[in-house]
């Protein structure tokens, strides 16, 4: 099961398993630096126990948007290496999950500290140990000053909302610095799809981050078929890409009336959040589920449209696309609404380019990640989608990259409505290759979604690795909400929208 020393592949192919003992280190921080410097993304960055040698290996998946594949590169290392993270600050958080886990220490990392508080494991297989530590309970970064005063907010907040403490540290209604604790939905998930072909595997990621089933269930079936050699039929992967935009159109939707909502413009919070629940139960109709639970499979769809269905969503969407652009020019024409958006929690493109946003955020900074685009996989590759950006970094452009995305959801939808191919093959059978790892891209509504996952001998899951795009922009909000008010964190959270349950895993 060792992963490969360095290759490359297109997104969702396979690489056969290594029984080399790797690059150096310091050739693994050259390619890597070298990587980062030329564009290219960390999609992840995680360890392996080596069954080679008493040790592990740290293997990182680039993203290289120019030529179009990703390359993998894996290098050995023992109970502490010198940290990535001063010269590649992109890796500072899958650094502290590596420690965390497995104990092996980044020496040199600036800020080395849990991230979902849980027990490290064993690198020999055993279970790990039975000394949990305390969620939240952990060394908290401290300015000092005699103005300075320090405001916890959270892990329980008012509503109906997941937990997560943030701490500011303030002078005045100025935040000078806002560390995230996490942890508080950690459920072993990771961990338990890595233990082999499990029937519940599906259902596991399905609610890996529940209002992500689409994005993160398209990612882990095209790893099984990537492993198994199996392509869906074009008529499964035209209603896989329905079901993504349509999983996009609820939840940008629903973001802007959300962001409405904590500048007190009323209207647009009440119209959006009743649109959004339009767009689910045209996933509903799909499927039986709002959310899209059953409707991707490994090999096809569990769910198919018949020509009155297809009518159906047809009519509904042009009701839904009216009143959804009626709600959101409104808000984008109240000069009140845009002034409270404008200028508030900006990160800059260089800052985002650093620190690895994607998704909404980065592409709110300026920079054109986006899978469908750069990595094309399933229907995306005959149907382009071109990256929607805007330059500011602000609130106002993360509301206008929705905007921009809303309004292509809808023309993508409509036109793969008008022209679904015909082909009804049922989901292949899947038998997966022995001794292989593979690495799968989708972008998620929120952003990049990244699947690894690795076979043993006998062809069954032996590795799998998750990276929800909340992992690489949980930080970003740290970062946003730096020089601003504390009064303006609310709407500054709301144009973020990160996951806890997609984080914590």
């Amino acid at each position: 099961m060792n992963p490969p020393i360095l290759c490359s592949l297109r997104n969702g192919e396979t690489a056969v398993c290594s029984q080399e003992s790797g690059v150096s280190f310091e050739q693994f921080r050259t390619l890597l630096g070298k990587g980062i410097e030329a564009g290219h993304r960390l999609s992840a960055l995680f360890v392996v126990p080596d069954d080679s040698f008493d040790g592990a290996r740290l293997v990182a998946v680039l993203a290289r948007p120019m030529s179009g594949d990703l390359q993998m590169i894996g290098c050995a290392v023992g109970s502490s290496y010198p940290a990535l993270t001063p010269g590649i600050p992109a890796a500072h958080w899958f650094e502290r999950e590596i420690f965390e886990q497995w104990g092996i220490r980044p020496e040199g990392h600036p800020w080395l500290k849990p991230i979902r508080f849980q027990p490290p494991r064993s690198r020999s297989g055993g279970r790990p140990s039975l000394l949990l530590p305390t969620v939240g309970v952990t060394e908290f970064f401290r300015v000092e000053g005699e103005d300075v005063h320090e405001v916890a907010v959270g892990p329980v907040h008012a509503g109906v909302i997941e937990p997560g403490h943030f701490r500011f540290q303030c002078h005045g209604e100025t935040v000078y610095h806002l560390e995230i604790s996490l942890g508080y939905q950690h459920r072993g998930i990771e961990r338990a799809v890595g233990e082999g072909n499990s029937p519940r595997m599906r259902h596991y990621i399905e609610t890996l981050a529940g209002d992500s089933t689409i994005g993160h269930a398209t990612a882990y079936c095209r790893v099984l078929e990537g492993l198994a050699g199996v392509r869906p039929s074009p008529r499964a992967e035209a209603v896989r890409m329905i079901a993504a935009e349509l999983e996009r159109l609820a939840n940008h939707i629903g973001d802007l009336g959300a962001m409405a909502g904590d500048v007190g413009f009323l209207p647009a919070a009440s119209y959006c959040g009743r649109i959004r629940g339009d767009v689910l139960n045209l996933t509903a109709e799909l499927c039986g589920n709002r959310f899209g639970r059953g409707l991707i499979v490994p090999g096809g769809t569990g769910f198919d449209l018949d020509q009155t269905l297809e009518s159906e969503l047809k009519r509904r969407l042009d009701d839904i696309e009216a009143d959804a652009l009626s709600a959101i020019e409104q808000l984008f024409e109240t000069p009140s609404v845009l002034a409270r958006f404008d200028g508030v929690g900006e990160v800059s493109e260089s800052l985002a380019r650093q620190i690895g946003l994607v998704g909404v955020a980065g592409r709110a900074s300026g920079l054109p990640c986006d899978v469908r685009s750069e990595f094309p996989y399933g229907f995306y590759q005959f149907v382009h989608v071109p990256v929607c950006t805007w330059g500011t970094g602000d609130c106002l452009a993360r509301a206008l990259v929705r905007r921009m995305e809303i309004q292509q959801s809808f023309a993508a939808i409509r036109a793969l409505l008008q022209s679904l191919p015909a082909d009804r093959s049922p989901p292949a059978v899947m038998t997966l290759a022995p001794r292989r790892w593979v690495a799968s891209l989708t972008e998620g509504w929120r952003g990049e979604i990244c699947h690894v996952a690795a076979t043993d001998d006998e062809g069954q899951l032996a590795f799998y690795k998750v990276v929800d795009p909340s992992f690489h922009n949980w930080f970003g909000l740290a970062c946003a909400m730096r020089d601003q008010l504390i009064s303006d964190f609310p709407l500054c959270n709301k144009s973020f929208n990160l996951s806890y349950c997609g984080h914590d895993l």
